[in-house]
């Protein structure tokens, strides 16, 4: 595998010929085993954002993105295998899409000083810029997404979940368990009963836990899935006839992927998004033009606009805007993986910014600082129309519960600090 990987780079490199030295961006993605379904869709939308930019725009301040990729799996010892595969001075960044992965390469990064970027993923307190100064995770992470279903289903109860039963189905790993901490404080200041219903990996297995919500009838149920486990979960709940406008997924597990197979019974289905849906935007029509029309799509375009593939856009953007940030600021384009960072805790995307970028009103404005590193957190619900086969969003951006979460994160952040002898920093 390493070999392999850094051939892909050195070639990649050759590639783009000697007048320009290119900035490398290593792509940790898998399109193989039981997440191979999401995994596909969020690399092909990362790759083809950077396409579009190298064709139309010549790259960024005149040096072209490479992002070659490294098969993971979603297995955290190959992609900790592929960090190592590629950890040249020119790589800028590592997006490796997994929480198993990011938990594992945190200390790597701090001590190789690269950036790792886990848009909506990874260890929530690296929110926290004082202590993770290498990681980023805005523009949402975890925790923002658990107080935004809350406080969803606040508003559709008039303010009160007091009496209410949640259910928490949740992906048995590092990432499926990132929220409870949160809902069980959530539940303790809304008075609502939370049950913890784990998964094992990779999820079809799931009788027993719907059974459970079938016995006990929880009033809503919040999922935390990924890969198979979302349609085994949307098919068990079709199954006990549990309503699907009160089954609410985290934004990994919102994908048209997750729904399809149940066909008319996932109708009504919920899920977190931070970012917009479909391709109604000014940006699909410059993709098309020079990347979709020459035949130069990631994986020949099928699916473009899906949801996980606007995610990988997105997250492309953003790692986009953070470049041209530190090329600024740097005075250079040919710029490292310190001066990135720096160009992270600068970033500012207004919704200005994002219609420059021809996708108006597809995420939230995005200020990082050096206390900052994940942003306002905000997210939005969409949900599922069978019938059309489309998502459509059903609320505007909300906020999640800073008088919650900032304790949390606090917390965390310096258990971490004091375990890796981290001294804050930004003070």
């Amino acid at each position: 595998m390493k070999l392999r990987f850094a051939a892909a780079v050195a070639a990649a490199m050759m590639a783009a010929g000697p007048a320009m030295a290119d900035l490398l961006v290593p792509h940790l993605s898998y399109r193989t085993g039981p997440y191979a379904g999401n995994g596909n869709q969020y690399a092909d939308g990362f790759n083809d954002y950077f396409t579009l930019i190298n064709e139309r725009d010549g790259g960024i301040g005149g040096e072209k993105i490479l992002t070659p990729e490294c098969e993971t799996a979603y297995n955290t010892e190959k992609g900790v295998e592929c960090y190592e595969a590629n950890k040249s001075e020119a790589a800028l960044l590592y997006n490796p899409m997994s929480t198993g992965i990011t938990y594992q390469l945190i200390p790597k990064v701090a001590a190789d000083e690269k950036v790792l970027y886990t848009p909506g993923y990874g260890r929530t307190s690296a929110k926290n810029g004082d202590v993770f100064k290498w990681v980023f995770n805005a523009p949402a992470n975890y925790w923002d997404g658990a107080s935004v279903a809350i406080k969803y289903l606040l508003d559709e109860n008039g303010g009160s979940l007091e009496g209410k039963k949640i259910a928490l189905i949740y992906h048995n790993s590092a990432y499926g368990k990132e929220p409870i901490r949160t809902l069980q404080d959530l539940s303790e200041k809304h008075g609502f009963t939370l049950t913890e219903l784990p998964v094992d990996p990779p999820g079809q297995e799931q009788k027993s836990q719907w059974l459970q919500i079938r016995r006990e009838k929880p009033d809503y149920v919040i999922m935390w899935g990924w890969g198979v486990m979302n349609q085994a979960a949307i098919q068990e709940a079709a199954n006990i006839r549990f309503p699907m406008e009160n089954f609410i997924g985290i934004w990994w597990s919102g994908g048209e992927v997750d729904v399809q197979p149940a066909g008319a019974a996932a109708d009504g289905y919920k899920s977190l998004t931070f970012n917009g849906v479909g391709t109604d935007y000014p940006f699909y029509d410059d993709l098309k033009t020079h990347v979709i029309d020459p035949g130069k799509a990631s994986g020949g375009g099928q699916f473009v606009g899906s949801a996980v593939y606007s995610r990988g856009v997105y997250a492309a953007l953003i790692i986009g805007e953070a470049i041209s940030k530190a090329q600024e600021l740097a005075g250079t384009p040919q710029i490292n993986a310190a001066q990135l960072r720096d160009g992270f805790e600068a970033l500012d995307i207004s919704e200005e910014r994002m219609a420059e970028l021809g996708l108006p009103g597809f995420g939230q404005p995005i200020q990082l600082s050096c206390e900052n590193h994940g942003g306002a957190g905000m997210a939005r619900l969409q949900q599922w129309d069978a019938d059309t086969g489309t998502w459509s969003l059903i609320t505007d951006f909300i906020q999640p519960d800073a008088e919650v979460l900032d304790p949390l994160i606090a917390e965390d952040s310096a258990a971490y600090a004091a375990e890796a002898g981290i001294t804050p920093r930004c003070g």
